[in-house]
């Protein structure tokens, strides 16, 4: 019996052409490498040659970065720049699939490189060692086609949306959260027929301090990041060889818990400023201060000072607002925990009396978000004899015990 010829129903999307021309022709070596490209209908050989001419910028070296960078690499795109100015830590591999155990202590960037030409000799890497700032991201992403943003806070993210909105250039994003991830593609100057929208439609401002858990709080299941960076990565190629459909004007959501997929339909908000310069956003709480960062509000003590104040006559109350499983790695000795969750919502109030009242509190976390967070609800709450411990217990490794472990 002879199967029935099903005919797709017609999307009504126009036609989107290739963002980027083809370069030269494939020699036999590379023929034979991308062959199950060549041969698959809206790629073949045209799109292979408009991979290894397209240039792709990838925000970050971390959960998202590391699939995207290697599957880019294995797909063939010429020239793949990677910025990021942290280094590979030990509570980094459980997601970051780039890096190996050997790589502790080195830079993200150089790290991704080496396994990138590992997978790919072929492949151009351009390090951006840096943190992208205001100053630094238009003349960053004005160097590329498109970006890979695998960013982990909202600062970076904005900073991205508005410089790919200044270059005109596609930008392909993905968050995580928990077992939560989402994918979009954002273009503020797409070819005729299609929505001119940005990350701004869909986030207009950064949600609230306190509102969103922080990265060691929320954590994220590792292999999470394979499923939205790959979502990342066939987006990217789509976009370079023109085929399939764009999720631009589209928001695909993923719960892994359920395995499920959501999709939102993304439209150009008419009440959204112009975008007419990339302005430097405000820091919120997932975002690691620099060493010796001032809190917002509050006193604030240094990490050597800390060390004086303990050894004093009268020393502060010691109150260590991280999780349970970090203070297992290290801590401050004397410290009493107490996770910065327990000062907000219906139990605040009795977090905040169970502290000691003849003696300040001095209050450290891992860098110092989550401790700015408390000290402010302690200062909210009555208390004015709060110190914020800056840097947290990154700074008292550093400046006082190197011996122990970072994290």
């Amino acid at each position: 019996m002879t199967a029935p010829t099903v005919e797709a129903a017609s999307t009504g999307v126009t036609p989107r052409p290739p963002l980027v021309p083809e370069g030269p022709p494939l020699d036999t070596e590379r023929l034979a490498r991308y062959a199950r490209h060549l041969t698959l209908p809206g790629v073949g050989v045209s799109g292979q040659r408009r991979l290894a001419a397209a240039r792709i910028l990838v925000i970050g070296a971390g959960g998202l970065g590391s699939p995207a960078l290697l599957y880019l690499a294995a797909a063939g795109v010429g020239t793949l720049g990677v910025i990021d100015d942290d280094v590979v830590d030990e509570s980094n591999l459980q997601r970051q699939v780039i890096h190996a155990r050997a790589d502790v202590g080195r830079p993200k960037v150089e790290s991704a490189r080496d396994a990138v030409l590992a997978a790919n000799p072929d492949v151009a890497v351009e390090l951006h060692p840096v943190r992208l700032t205001a100053a630094n991201a238009l003349e960053i992403v004005r160097q590329y086609d498109l970006v890979v943003d695998g960013s982990d806070n909202f600062a970076t993210r904005y900073l991205v949306s508005d410089a790919t909105t200044l270059a005109g250039i596609p930008h392909v994003w993905g968050a995580l959260d928990r077992f939560r991830g989402q994918v979009a593609v954002f273009w503020s100057a797409p070819p005729p027929g299609h929505p001119p929208v940005t990350y701004r439609d869909v986030f207009p401002e950064a949600p609230p301090p306190g509102t969103v858990p922080s990265c060691a709080e929320g954590g994220v299941l590792g292999a999470l990041c394979a499923t939205i960076g790959s979502v990342m990565v066939t987006e990217a190629v789509k976009l370079v060889t023109g085929a399939g459909r764009s999720l631009l004007g589209r928001l695909a959501l993923y719960d892994a818990a359920d395995v499920t997929w959501r999709e939102l339909r993304v439209l150009p908000d008419p009440t959204r400023p112009p975008v007419t310069r990339v302005e430097e956003p405000a820091p919120e709480v997932c975002e690691v201060p620099a060493p010796g960062a001032a809190p917002t509000t509050g006193g604030e003590v240094s990490a050597t000072e800390l060390r004086d104040l303990l050894d004093s006559p009268t020393p502060p109350f010691l109150l260590d607002v991280r999780e349970e499983f970090e203070r297992d790695i290290v801590a401050i000795p004397g410290a009493v925990l107490v996770p910065s969750g327990r000062f907000q919502g219906p139990g605040a109030a009795d977090a905040v009396a169970a502290l000691p009242q003849d003696r300040p509190v001095a209050v450290y976390c891992k860098a110092g978000g989550r401790s700015q967070r408390v000290v402010d609800a302690l200062r909210a709450a009555g208390r004015h004899d709060v110190l914020q411990v800056t840097g947290g217990v990154l700074a008292w490794v550093r400046d006082v015990d190197p011996s122990l472990p970072r994290y």
